[in-house]
């Protein structure tokens, strides 16, 4: 639930992560610039996907390595990330957050010779699992300290605790990082003037919960989540009156007694996910009216969920995702009019979805997914204008969707997979302005596919229906389309592959299983119209060769092209395609009688059963895990360098012309390979030696 708690750190309190800017009316003095330089050169510049998105995507911290603006024989005043003193000039405030800098940690790092500063962030770099020096300890003007997510392991040093100035201190997501009890302990009772304290994921289950009982009462933010504590935790923490965010989350063998929340309570956010300990959700949580975030998670709750939790009328973020909700949902739900973002995820729900619901106009986020839902969709819900996501896949729900409600606005995501919906698909799917994602598979829609009148469209999911009739020519206008799968409907009509030309996007093509013939114009060039394609899955297409399409695609992962009538050899051209990138291709049932090459370095899965392919058997590339070459006309003996695949799990090798013996080294693969078939063949066994 970390994501959770960050987004909720951001609507609440987005001062505590403002960049610090640069200001300054004189020039810093050389001895801090030639610090911050030698600082900066302890590291190397590198930038991870990781950090780019949870500053980038997440966060909305830009990401990007602010210490190449810091230029010897410059004002350091004016670099990116440093803030001035306006009188003196002296270093007070360093914001380094998503800059790039990698390397391990200098214990004696010049950072520590800036004795002027105050705020120090330093938050999501990687600085490759060295050690918190002690020596931060030194910072006793220091009142911010943020080193979350910088790869810092082993024990938060005691020294921490002499900065007794502190009012925020972030230490959190620093998987594989400690506290000693006695350092905590000291911590505690030191931080008199502390206001915030991060600690989600340092591992702390050597530590009494009672250590927090000391805590300043001043505390407005509270973060442990998932930090293995055991035991009670002191519920006095509910009285401090300034409380606004609590995170207990995670923490499974955490107990909390009954609690009595207060009515001047100001906790504005409230995790208490994944503690395993509740029997039923106490009524006085009904008090908390400035709650806006709650998360219960993964708890059980006997006599239901507590009809108090529908007092919360300041409640726009509530989750009880993997719980067990018995008795359902309470009706009154549809009296928590301030909800904007609602997660039940496999929480056990049953029978129909609330009306209720429908009373929820600023919701935008709904999440009752993997319950086990019956009924028909509500009309009042689908009438819901602010929805930006629905999703209530791997349900029951039956019976057609309302096609009399408004076209969803702000809708871009929708997810309604696995059910047994019927009917058309509704007119406000061809028409919502802002959708993006549509997850229909798996249900029993039918009729046919209309035109499409917005834009906007990135992922098409329709498979396993019963749709009827040609693609409408609109979907080949989508040009921001990434992922396309229509198989297995009753689709028909001829494509020619160059319709596909104005999709340069598309990654994944699937149109498998349908009515479908696929061909390709002669007199046209096809070459690279899919540059970025990854997944192209065409079995039962009617395609009588390879197609052209392929030529020239290098990032090809995956090709399906079974049950097809392609005759002949694989063209020599295939060889170029997916050279380094092909993990799976599946030319079973087919009419080949040729293989001159496996040149696929890195491919995973090869099928080339029920075809005509004769010739020696060829050995594919030693990353092979699944090879499939039943029902063809290999002849030869089978080479020992197929136990090179050290990976192999299944191997078929039936309904050949092989012949000599076994290949001894099979033996080798005992922790690997799990099906073996060789029947059908002409092996004789190996002669033994007197």
């Amino acid at each position: 639930m970390a994501s959770y708690l960050f987004l909720c750190l951001f609507l609440f309190f987005p001062h505590l992560y403002a960049s610090f800017s640069s200001s300054g009316s004189q020039s810093c003095s050389h001895p801090e610039a030639a610090s911050l330089i030698q600082f900066k050169n302890s590291f190397s510049i590198t930038q991870t996907d990781d950090a780019a998105r949870y500053c980038n995507d997440f966060s909305g911290l830009k990401s990007y390595p602010k210490t190449n603006s810091w230029k010897e024989g410059t004002d350091c005043c004016s670099w990116d990330g440093v803030t001035c003193d306006h009188l003196n000039a002296h270093v007070i405030a360093l914001d380094l957050s998503c800059s790039w800098l990698y390397g391990n940690f200098p214990s004696n790092t010049t950072l520590f010779l800036l004795p002027h500063l105050q705020k120090l962030n330093l938050a999501h770099n990687d600085f490759n699992y060295s050690k918190i020096p002690s020596e931060f300890g030194r910072f006793t003007s220091l009142f911010f300290l943020n080193l979350s997510r910088t790869r810092f392991v082993g024990e938060v040093p005691s020294q921490v605790s002499h900065l007794s100035k502190l009012v925020s201190l972030d230490l959190s997501l620093n998987f594989g990082q400690t506290f000693d009890e006695h350092a905590l302990e000291v911590l505690v009772h030191n931080l008199t003037e502390v206001r915030h304290i991060f600690l989600d994921n340092i591992d702390m289950s050597s530590i009494n919960p009672h250590v927090f009982m000391n805590l300043s009462s001043s505390l407005r933010s509270l973060s442990l989540g998932s930090c293995n504590l055991q035991g009670k935790f002191p519920k006095n923490i509910f009285d401090f009156p300034n409380l606004n965010l609590l995170n207990l989350g995670g923490n499974q063998n955490l107990n909390l007694d009954l609690l009595m929340f207060n009515r001047s309570s100001n906790l504005e956010y409230l995790d208490l996910s994944t503690m395993s300990f509740y029997t039923e959700l106490i009524d006085s949580v009904g008090n908390l009216q400035a709650l806006q975030y709650l998360d219960l998670s993964g708890n059980s709750f006997l006599q239901g969920l507590s009809v108090s939790i529908t007092n919360l009328s300041s409640l726009e973020y509530l989750s009880i995702s993997d719980a067990n909700i018995f008795g359902g949902l309470p009706d009154s739900m549809g009296n928590l009019v301030s909800l904007k973002f609602l997660y039940l995820y496999r929480s056990n729900l049953s029978g129909p979805i609330l009306k209720s619901l429908g009373n929820l106009w600023q919701i935008t986020y709904l999440e009752l997914s993997q319950n086990q839902l019956s009924g028909q969709i509500p009309f009042l819900i689908l009438n819901l204008k602010r929805f930006e996501y629905l999703g209530i896949a791997e349900n029951s729900l039956e019976g057609s969707i309302p096609d009399e409600v408004t076209t969803f606005p702000n809708l871009i995501s929708l997810y309604l997979t696995d059910n047994l919906l019927d009917g058309k698909l509704p007119s406000w799917f061809y028409t919502a302005p802002s959708l993006k994602e549509i997850y229909l598979c798996q249900n029993q829609f039918s009729g046919h596919i209309k035109e499409f009148q917005s834009k906007s469209l990135e992922w098409i999911e329709l498979e396993d229906n019963k749709l009827q009739g040609p693609l409408p020519s609109s979907i080949f206008q989508l040009l921001n389309l990434t992922h396309l799968s229509l198989s297995s409907n009753n689709l028909s009509g001829v494509i020619e592959f160059s319709m596909f030309s104005n999709l340069p996007n598309l990654k994944h093509l699937d149109l498998s299983y349908n009515s479908l013939s696929l061909t390709s114009n002669s007199t046209s060039s096809v070459n690279h119209i899919l540059p970025n394609l990854t997944n192209l899955i065409l079995s039962s297409c009617n395609l009588g060769e390879f197609p052209q399409l392929l030529k020239g695609l290098k990032s090809l992962e995956r090709l399906d092209l079974s049950y097809n009538r392609i005759e002949g050899k694989i063209p020599q051209w295939m060889q170029e395609v997916g050279h380094d990138s092909l993990k799976y291709l599946n030319v079973s049932h087919n009419s080949l009688t040729e293989v001159e090459h496996f040149p696929w370095k890195n491919i995973t899965v090869l099928h080339l059963s029920f075809n005509l392919i004769r010739g020696n058997l060829l050995i594919p590339a030693s990353t092979i895990n699944v090879f499939l070459v039943s029902n063809n006309n290999f002849n030869g003996e089978v080479s020992s360098l197929i136990c090179n695949a050290s990976a192999l799990g299944i191997l078929d090798l039936s309904y050949n012309n092989l012949s000599g013996t076994i290949p001894q080294c099979f033996g080798n693969l005992s922790y690997s390979l799990q099906f073996l078939n060789l029947q059908k063949n002409k092996f004789v066994g190996a002669k033994c030696n007197k």
